[in-house]
């Protein structure tokens, strides 16, 4: 029997390039949020792959950028910290676009001696030659422990990944069970889902000042039933107005689109009642920060 390999790789890279695609896609489940608006990841979301040979525990964290509020400056200063707590760090560009904000992160990775492996996702998109372009350019701008292109969507070249991640692990026990894929309480992907859905559904003002709150979670086994019951906070009233919609659809297709997704994790039905309420300015509130789990 060969060596049994463990280990944590963070994910890295910038905002709305596909970290959390590409984790869904490694493991095979869905356990973080996926949306077109930058910066849906807001916690270091663990999610594990076991193969035959190696459990890999990945650390998705928040994209790098520019903050410009204090759950801002949190989502950062998390994404640079991981990188002192793992055996290696998938830094995730896009093939044929390379950008200020990646030239940013590869200053702040300076420091970082743990093995480095750019992965240039979205492969499907380019031409071969197109590819071959891009990596030499990404080979030029710092000295790596691996190079991969990938295309998370298409899955393709994702078991080459795999392989080339375990390289860079050491010897070790598998820390979670076979059918183990993330830390996080179910609370927290229940309030992960609401929050994909206004992410998806809603326009530009409200994505990064809502936050989901569950409230309570009551199983009733003599119907097959979970009673889910979350508040989803906005920073104005206007918002407030947007996410409830007239006559109140919008808050119902918000509600539509979670409960399949719930029901689709739990298997068994959902009833799924949420609320809107305000709470201003919440990003900047240390306290806000710490109810919604964000420091």
């Amino acid at each position: 029997m060969g060596t049994f390999r463990s280990g944590f790789v963070a994910v890295i890279g910038r905002p709305n390039v596909g970290k959390s695609t590409l984790l869904n896609a490694l493991v095979g489940q869905k356990v973080a949020i996926v949306s077109d608006k930058p910066q849906t990841t807001r916690n270091k979301i663990q999610c594990v792959l076991t193969t035959d040979a190696a459990q890999i525990v990945f650390l998705d964290t928040p994209g790098i950028h520019k903050p410009l509020h204090r759950l801002g400056e949190y989502m950062v200063k998390l994404a640079l910290q991981s990188l002192n707590e793992v055996d290696a760090v998938l830094w995730l560009v896009e093939m044929g676009n390379w950008t200020k904000a990646d030239d940013h992160i590869l200053r702040e990775l300076e420091s970082v001696t743990q093995p480095i492996v750019l992965v240039a996702n979205k492969a499907d998109l380019v031409s071969a030659e197109g590819q071959a372009e891009f990596m030499q350019h990404a080979s030029e701008k710092r000295q790596f422990a691996g190079m991969a292109a990938v295309s998370a969507l298409a899955g393709e070249n994702l078991d080459t990944l795999v392989e080339l991640l375990i390289g860079f692990l050491p010897e070790g026990p598998k820390y979670y069970p076979d059918d183990w894929i993330t830390d996080h309480p179910e609370r927290f992907v229940f309030a992960e889902f609401i929050r994909e859905e206004i992410l998806k559904l809603t326009e530009q003002e409200i994505p990064h000042s809502v936050a989901v709150y569950v409230e309570e979670v009551k199983e009733d086994p003599e119907r097959n039933l979970v009673r889910i019951r979350a508040t989803i906070y906005v920073e104005r009233d206007s918002q407030k107005g947007i996410v409830i919609g007239r006559n109140g659809a919008m808050l119902k297709a918000i509600g539509m689109g979670a409960r399949r997704q719930i029901e689709g994790l739990l298997g068994v039905q959902v009833f799924l009642d949420l609320w809107v309420k305000v709470k201003k300015d919440w990003r900047n509130k240390p306290g806000a920060l710490r109810e919604f789990g964000y420091e």
